[in-house]
């Protein structure tokens, strides 16, 4: 294949539907795994009736971050395994489906044990499609140059999956009201606010599937993967070998700073909905909401007002990250060094994220302009403030961070390695040990020396040492990661 601009224009089919398959499927993990963050709140003061910054909220707020992400990375692991002995395709594919169902269950669960269930089963199809795809669209091309631009841009609809899933989110709390009511089986249990936002926004997760049952007879497996398997050539995959003296020094420093990408991600910014209610124009509007109303009716309105700016954050996050994503992806090849490339978005977000969530910590918001585009679905208007450009800048340096991930680890293990290597690296680091730190960050916040006059303040003074300390150990260990071999990725 040429590597000129017009190469993409001579793509087969075949090649299309891999990368929208891939790219369907990238957006959908991002929007799986960022709609916790927005709907854990109102689902746990609806299941539990738990308040905000309680024992049991902080309890069942833990669990619902750390187990599915125990679990997802103990089946995510497996997975890599099956990807590099049953094929790219198979698992990609089941992957998506577990996904997309279990995300539709949890959104009619009726008591918190079933909502942690399903959620685990959605993050495992998360964490094994993730490695599927990235192997598949590795050994999709041989050109390089065309190689690295597939693989970035199509990681870069991760984003797009988290803008959609606050836009979603928007919409879902605007007009819950006028959906169907939600109901089950007097056996299964009893759903109690069947019109609950938080539900539909679940349930929304099914669509992945939609597209997924029409394609899927189309698909073909990796053509490097099934030309080395019908060969017989196709070594056996090992997790022991991803230790051996050539790959020891790649897999641990890699695991450790994928843990520190997902680390700053889920302890910092996937706590903005969290931090939202301490923000003093969110709070005077809740006032001028809810004065005067009976104090159930203002709790509700509350919650919805905490919903709909969260969401408002949340958009301008992944719109950052989106950006993100796509500069990667454009300057990736300007880059001899991937060390350098990781480190052009590491410094700033070193230098940018304390002083981001310490404005968040102060509260203050102050809005520059705003433009009407309540003419695009679950957008009201565009507004451009304080705040929400900081948070857009955390987006851009953090999230592009994991596109740079989906370029490194496929050239850094061989063909029969390449999805458990892959695998190792984005579900013990990033699932196992980085994104609990949803959790950590809650637990700290709770703690009472931390500066703070309420649990959204102490939250983002939390989120702040936990982003810097994550980002200089990231920073640090940038010094040890190796650079991939020339040709790495033919390699068995």
């Amino acid at each position: 294949m040429m590597a000129d601009r017009s190469s993409s224009s001579r793509w087969t089919r075949t090649q299309w539907l891999i990368c929208t398959i891939a790219a369907i499927g990238f957006a959908f993990d991002i929007y799986e795994l960022l709609v916790l963050p927005l709907i854990v709140r109102p689902a746990l003061m609806e299941l539990g009736g738990f308040a905000p910054g309680s024992d049991g909220f902080k309890l069942w707020f833990g669990l619902l971050f750390y187990v599915p992400a125990v679990a997802g990375g103990i089946f995510g692991l497996l997975g890599g395994y099956l990807t590099d002995r049953l094929g790219r395709r198979r698992v990609l594919t089941w992957s998506i489906l577990l996904y997309a169902f279990s995300a539709f269950a949890a959104g009619l669960s009726t008591n918190l044990p079933m909502l942690l269930f399903f959620r685990t089963t959605t993050f495992i199809g998360v964490c094994v499609e993730f490695v599927a795809a990235v192997a598949w669209l590795a050994e999709l091309f041989d050109d390089p140059r065309e190689r690295e631009r597939v693989l970035g841009y199509t990681q870069a609809f991760s984003s797009i999956g988290g803008l959609m899933v606050a836009v979603v989110n928007a919409l879902v709390v605007r007009y819950a009201a006028d959906l169907p009511a939600l109901a089950l089986p007097s056996a299964l249990g009893q759903i109690a606010e069947s019109h609950a936002p938080w539900r539909y926004t679940l349930m929304s997760g099914l669509v992945p599937a939609i597209p997924l049952m029409i394609i899927r007879p189309f698909l073909p497996e990796s053509p490097k993967w099934a030309a080395k398997k019908a060969a017989g050539t196709l070594r056996r995959p090992s997790i022991a070998e991803l230790f051996s003296p050539e790959l020891r020094r790649t897999t641990i420093v890699a695991t450790l700073m994928v843990a520190c990408s997902y680390g700053v991600a889920f302890g910092a910014i996937q706590q903005m909905p969290q931090i939202v209610p301490g923000i003093d124009a969110v709070r005077a509007e809740v006032k001028q909401k809810t004065e005067g109303k009976p104090p159930a009716i203002a709790k509700k309105l509350a919650g919805l007002t905490h919903q709909v700016q969260a969401a408002e954050y949340t958009k301008a996050q992944e719109l950052g990250g989106l950006f993100g994503r796509f500069a990667l992806a454009a300057v990736v090849l300007w880059f001899a060094s991937r060390r350098n490339l990781l480190r052009a978005f590491l410094l700033p977000a070193l230098i940018l994220m304390p002083i981001i969530f310490l404005g968040f910590a102060r509260g203050e918001e102050t809005t520059y302009f705003q433009i009407d585009i309540s003419f695009l679905p679950g957008f009201h208007h565009f507004s451009v403030s304080k705040l929400g450009i900081g948070i857009f800048l955390a987006g851009f340096f953090t999230v592009a961070q994991f596109s740079f991930w989906g370029n490194y680890l496929p050239h850094v293990y061989p063909v029969h390695l390449r999805g458990t290597g892959e695998s190792f690296a984005a579900n013990v680091g990033g699932r196992m040990l980085g994104t609990p730190f949803a959790a950590i960050t809650q637990f700290l916040a709770g703690l009472t020396f931390v500066p703070g006059s309420s649990d959204p303040m102490k939250t983002a003074c939390v989120a702040a040492g936990v982003a810097t300390v994550l980002c200089l150990t990231n920073f640090a260990l940038s010094f040890l990661l190796p650079d991939p071999k020339t040709g790495a990725l033919d390699r068995d």
